[in-house]
């Protein structure tokens, strides 16, 4: 039994050693030269305004929100809905009711967003 799990382990050791390296090698043999400017944090181009302390819009939130109900939606309705088919001839009607529960999960969060305002592009 055991030894049906060998060649994950190896497959595992082996990446752990190949990232350490890859690492490794960049910080050993890479470029570090620090300086003022490329010390300074990131702001999407923009110099950074003010404490890292201030409150972010709940749009941006909420497009966040968005983006994962649509995303999780499409990782679990795409594979279920091709495989349809076989799983209501060996289920019947209890390969419906599950997703349906997920579903009906998911329209709560997009009704929030949509009650919320977050569909409103100004």
């Amino acid at each position: 039994m055991i030894l049906d799990y060998i060649p994950i382990i190896l497959v595992l050791i082996f990446s752990v050693i190949v990232s350490a390296a890859i690492i490794l090698s960049s910080r050993i043999f890479g470029p570090y030269r620090p300086n003022k400017v490329k010390l300074m944090p990131y702001e999407s181009g923009k110099n950074p305004v003010g404490t890292t302390h201030e409150r972010i819009s709940v749009k941006y939130y909420l497009v966040a929100m968005l983006f994962i109900i649509f995303d999780i939606e499409v990782i679990y309705v795409y594979p279920w809905a091709v495989q349809f088919k076989s799983l209501f001839n060996q289920c019947g009607i209890f390969a419906f009711f599950p997703m349906f529960i997920f579903l009906v999960v998911l329209e709560i969060g997009f009704i929030y967003i949509l009650m919320k305002g977050g569909l409103k592009w100004d």
